[in-house]
């Protein structure tokens, strides 16, 4: 299979690589993608072997018996298929790209109009351990139209009276420090194990907010250019702040539509999360007594 893309592009595949691995018991499954993402593609059972692979470059790979293009819909990754001379290959053509579906939905369709069933709601990746960790903010995004300003983050950092860890990804540093003085910055198991553990998380439309999504993390997700319909959280404890205006999502400068939501939406959603999760462990307890 190829997708090779981020964190979030690898997250929302979950449940077509779950749909192969149980079409395909006694297959040995290749999934190329960036070296980069190896800790978190070791937490997918569905994958068997991880093949380094950069986005749009050759895949180092001879006659395999099923290709699966999870990356796009060609001409390039369908070319980049091909020369690996599969048996089979099963992608989409530009023709019918399913316009507007949800990314998960997306893949999922492709794979069982080809008699491979797939479950949507099967994205969940085991536990690493209780949430009971601190609130974790991510103000980085890979484009800056997608960047809350960050310091809107840094006075929803100041008003939370919970301990507050402030996470960076590659070369985001700075930009955190504007939110805390030492943040995070460790390896992307490490990150993952964070988020997996954390109270709640609070962050963008980033590949974080899908590590919240894929270990059930209470979250409050600020969508800009993209819909979160297409992006966001399908199901689960999370509250996706959005205004309905969508826009380019490469731009460098955060989107309109971003920046129409306020610290004090922010914090109403984040007061709302985390009430529903202590009226919801509250309940649970009264059941189990």
């Amino acid at each position: 299979m190829l997708r090779a893309l981020g964190l979030g592009d690898l997250l929302t595949a979950v449940p077509a690589l779950r749909g192969l691995r149980a079409a395909f018991p006694r297959a040995e499954i290749t999934l190329a993608a960036p070296e980069w993402l190896r800790d978190a593609v070791d937490r997918i059972e569905a994958v068997d072997r991880l093949l380094p692979t950069q986005e749009l470059a050759p895949i180092a790979f001879e006659r395999p018996d099923l290709a699966v293009n999870l990356h796009g819909r060609g001409p390039q990754s369908v070319e980049r298929l091909l020369a690996t001379r599969p048996r089979e290959l099963i992608t989409y053509e530009g023709w019918d790209w399913p316009v507007g579906r949800h990314e998960v939905l997306r893949w999922c369709d492709l794979l069982q109009r080809n008699g491979i069933r797939c479950d949507p709601d099967d994205f969940r990746l085991q536990p690493v351990g209780d949430r009971t960790g601190p609130v974790v903010i991510h103000p980085g995004a890979s484009t800056g139209a997608r960047r809350w300003p960050v310091e809107r983050y840094a006075a929803v950092a100041r008003a939370l009276e919970s301990e507050v860890v402030v996470t960076a990804g590659p070369g985001e540093r700075d930009l955190a420090r504007w939110v805390g003085p030492e943040p995070f910055s460790g390896t992307l198991a490490e990150l993952m194990d964070l988020v997996g553990t954390a109270r709640l998380v609070i962050c963008g439309d980033t590949g974080v907010a899908h590590v919240a999504t894929a270990y059930g993390t209470p979250s409050v997700l600020l969508f800009g250019p993209v819909p979160p319909r297409l992006w966001g959280p399908r199901r689960g404890p999370h509250q996706v702040l959005w205004h309905g205006e969508t826009g380019d999502t490469f731009a460098d400068e955060p989107d309109p539509g971003l920046l129409r939501i306020t610290v004090d939406e922010v914090l109403d959603a984040v007061g709302g999360v985390l009430c529903e999760q202590s009226e919801s462990a509250s309940s649970a307890r009264a059941t189990s007594a």
